[in-house]
């Protein structure tokens, strides 16, 4: 069988015909920073969580947690745990994906996802589901994700300039509507007439913007100074991501190929939301599918042995594979590393080991 084109082809060319706006933010932030790495950060405190998502974030491009395994998580909306993972996200440049695999009925995994004390959706750009109730829940995912959208808070800003324009201003025909994200830019011109010869004396331009009401444009940090912003990339966009539990790495796990075809199926019918796959191998087969795969049970050798063997499980089902068959056998485009990080002596420079495995796995793949 025929690789699919989506195996050779580059993060920055993905990020270019992604359809999905987080997807194509992904891969720009992959292509940016380097980057493949998502640490999964299964800690016991909210103090943990903060703290190696601040000093791994600079090596990942994907934070997973697990918030309910947090036994001090603090749910305020503006101050808490989400919102300073939030702040640390737009500082270091990465994605939230909370590990929450929603598994029930619809109408239940709607209010897991926008209720409830955590309130998910709003500091989360990225969560998955278990499909074991059916398609179902991914629509209702999907449609969950739609209406809080639409109702997101939004802030009309309006600023009023006054100047004298220049010959360019005059000639350009697209002049009154240039600015950032402009929906409405009204130019008011006085003129003086000279016989059958006017001139301009001065322009007022008001301009309305509509951002969303927490921007960090528009709003300041915990520490009360300018809200940081990772250079090179603009802020992640507001749209939410799904991704969908399709193969597991645990000995002896029950997903199938039936379940595991289904659940490409719904994320065909649902392109909009879903980004891609937790799975053990790149599920892309039609000319279309260009889903992103992450997948967990990555792990390396101690450095001194890497030569000599490969990886092992946990002994609790785990099973393990190293960045290059992920990556470069499998397909996958991220891997995720939990303990093989976040028990190392130097945890930072066993983030940057992780990191530059995986991406030359991809370069080595791509070429």
């Amino acid at each position: 069988m025929a690789l699919h084109p989506t195996l050779k082809a580059t993060y920055a060319s993905r990020a270019e015909t992604a359809t999905h706006p987080l997807t194509a933010h992904l891969f720009k932030l992959m292509g940016l920073k380097a980057s493949n790495l998502c640490l999964s950060a299964d800690v016991p405190t909210a103090r943990e969580l903060l703290y190696f998502a601040d000093k791994i974030g600079p090596s990942i491009v994907v934070l997973k947690t697990h918030h309910d395994m947090v036994s001090n998580w603090d749910f305020h909306p503006q101050t808490g745990t989400g919102a300073r993972l939030a702040s640390l996200a737009r500082k270091h440049g990465f994605l939230i994906f909370e590990d929450r695999k929603f598994g029930d009925i619809g109408n239940t995994v709607e209010m897991q996802y926008t209720g409830g004390s955590a309130r998910i959706i709003e500091w989360a750009h990225i969560v998955n589901v278990n499909m074991v109730p059916g398609k179902a829940s991914v629509t209702s995912l999907a449609n969950a994700a739609s209406r809080w959208f639409e109702r997101y808070p939004y802030e009309v800003r309006t600023s009023v300039t006054v100047g004298t324009p220049t010959a360019d201003d005059s000639d350009d025909p697209d002049s009154s509507t240039r600015g950032d994200d402009a929906n409405d830019d009204v130019k008011n011109v006085r003129r003086i007439d000279e016989g059958r010869k006017g001139s301009i004396v001065s322009v007022t331009t008001v301009t309305q913007q509509y951002e969303p009401a927490n921007s960090p444009r528009l709003s300041k940090n915990m520490a009360g100074g300018d809200e940081v912003l990772f250079a090179g990339i603009e802020e992640a966009p507001l749209t939410r991501g799904l991704l969908i539990l399709a193969q597991m790495s645990s000995q002896g796990n029950f997903m199938n190929k039936e379940y595991t075809q289904a659940c490409v199926e719904a994320a065909r019918e649902h392109k909009s939301f879903v980004m891609g796959f937790v799975s053990q191998e790149s599920l892309n087969s039609e000319p279309d599918d260009d889903f992103i795969h992450m997948t967990p049970g990555c792990q390396l050798p101690p450095e001194d042995e890497e030569r000599n063997g490969g990886v092992h499980g946990d002994g609790k089902g785990q099973q393990y594979n190293t960045p290059q068959k992920i990556i470069g056998v499998c397909g996958a485009d991220i891997v995720i590393v939990g303990r093989g990080i976040l028990k190392a002596g130097d945890p930072q420079e066993e983030a940057e080991r992780y990191r530059s495995k995986a991406w030359k796995a991809y370069l080595e793949r791509v070429r």
